[in-house]
């Protein structure tokens, strides 16, 4: 998600045969010193830059960076190409906390849109087998699993941080470019579909947004925050961006 009190505007810098299209924010409330460029999980390149930086700047930062981006825009391309459309029927694999666990549709049965996990099964409960009211039953019991095992974990880690004074507000919302964010204001939005990766890899997430509210940019201040607190974070979001098209698979 961005930030909708940024300043955001789109460019486009031509690479090869190909055109690389990047989202460029600026925050009044992020002090941001350098241009710093992030390809997210969807695929979307975000350049965040200092408000007084020109538009030839940053098409020369990401010039000099279009390799790199190049690189992790295929290889998104590559893992969606493997990514099957859902069908919502029983056997389809589905992720929760890391774990895939096999989808048992059970149709006619009591308790409409009633989700259970059962041994290494989700089990659905519905009228029908109408992939639509499968879909809704699974999304509402993954945003609801989402507001109590992410919530726990926020009150764990905050409580191991000296620096964070009080629980943040917490908001869940889907985000097609994001894991989570943190508001000028101090108040964390985090992706609800993220409960379906491991523990460890929430964690990170969680982490990654709390530090930004000591160093509310990616300095390298706040690296070395990141490091200090989470000193496996490289390794956690490799394996979370590289499941982020199952993951999102809706």
């Amino acid at each position: 998600m961005i930030d909708p009190l940024s300043d955001v505007t789109r460019h486009s810098y031509k690479y090869g045969d190909q055109s690389i299209y990047f989202n460029v924010r600026r925050q009044a409330a992020r002090k941001v010193s350098r241009i710093s460029i992030h390809v997210e999980p969807s695929g979307c390149v975000l350049v965040d830059a200092p408000k007084d930086a020109s538009v030839r700047d940053i098409v020369s930062a990401v010039k000099k960076r279009a390799r790199w981006i190049n690189g992790h825009l295929n290889a998104f391309d590559r893992r969606r190409s493997q990514v099957l459309p859902r069908e919502y029927v029983s056997g389809e694999s589905f992720l929760y906390l890391g774990r895939r666990f096999r989808l048992k549709v059970i149709a006619g049965a009591d308790g409409e849109g009633q989700v259970i996990v059962r041994g290494g099964h989700i089990e659905v409960h519905s009228r029908t087998r109408n992939a639509l009211s499968i879909s809704t039953a699974l999304d509402t019991w993954v945003r609801s699993r989402a507001r109590i095992v992410i919530a726990n974990r926020l009150e764990e880690i905050v409580a191991s941080l000296r620096w964070v004074d009080t629980l943040p507000p917490l908001r869940f919302q889907m985000m097609k470019v994001q894991w989570g964010s943190c508001s000028p204001s101090g108040r964390l939005t985090i992706n609800p579909y993220l409960v379906k990766a491991h523990r460890e890899c929430i964690d990170y997430v969680l982490v990654h947004e709390l530090c930004h509210l000591r160093e509310h940019n990616h300095s390298s201040r706040f690296y070395k925050l990141l490091d200090r607190h989470d000193p496996g974070w490289r390794q956690r979001k490799r394996r979370l961006d590289n499941l982020a098209d199952v993951i999102l698979n809706r």
